[in-house]
């Protein structure tokens, strides 16, 4: 599976953006696909995913500012970000997690302005 994110860069505080993660290869029914971060300094960590079957997992600190979605014919889940805070500055990972293996984007560079 190889993952293709996009849609990083500079934005204000208040601003938003959207991230895209496309997969390409084989992939399966039953998988996790989501977006992790990391900033300076910090560990990696979830921000949110989407199960196979719908469901998702959003972080408390992003909760109500972002919303994970996909488009399953395009295997390809987005993530919007409003609101952004510059404790939101971080590279952003996209993640697959599926029947043979757990996967990593390239990352791409989130940087809120205050």
């Amino acid at each position: 599976v190889q993952l293709q994110a996009s849609g990083g860069g500079l934005v204000q505080a208040g601003g938003s953006l959207r991230l895209s993660c496309a997969a390409s290869g084989r992939t399966f029914r039953r998988y996790v696909m989501g977006w992790y971060r990391q900033a300076p300094g910090k560990e990696r960590e979830l921000v949110a995913r989407i199960y196979g079957g719908g469901s998702t997992d959003i972080a408390e600190s992003v909760k109500g500012r972002f919303t994970i979605s996909r488009d399953i014919a395009k295997k390809t889940v987005y993530l919007q970000m409003s609101s952004l805070k510059p404790d939101d500055t971080a590279v952003y990972y996209c993640n697959y997690v599926g029947a043979r293996g757990n996967y990593w984007g390239q990352g791409t560079q989130v940087t809120v302005s205050s």
